[in-house]
């Protein structure tokens, strides 16, 4: 199965790898894909997704410089990476 690598999987991806757990993380990836703007219903989902069953977990091999660079790399405010890392459930 061929799997469309858009620049929000691309995020995603590079989120687990520095170490970030995403519950429902199908629903994160479909939502994103279908957004015409992923960098905000991103945010959207960092600041209300529990309702819907989405959340962020830091696991024990989360890398902070490594997130801080993920999000400048991605084009996300310094805002929109603190409000996430605030939201990380540990």
């Amino acid at each position: 199965m061929f799997v469309n690598q858009t620049e929000s999987t691309l995020f995603i991806q590079s989120l687990k790898k520095a170490g970030v757990a995403i519950n429902n993380e199908r629903e994160v990836i479909e939502r994103l894909a279908e957004a015409r703007e992923w960098h905000y219903a991103f945010s959207t989902l960092v600041k209300q997704g529990r309702r819907i069953g989405i959340w962020f977990v830091a696991t024990a091999n989360i890398r902070s410089s490594q997130l801080q660079s993920l999000f400048a790399r991605f084009r996300f405010s310094s805002n929109d990476e603190a409000l996430f890392e605030a939201s990380l459930q540990a």
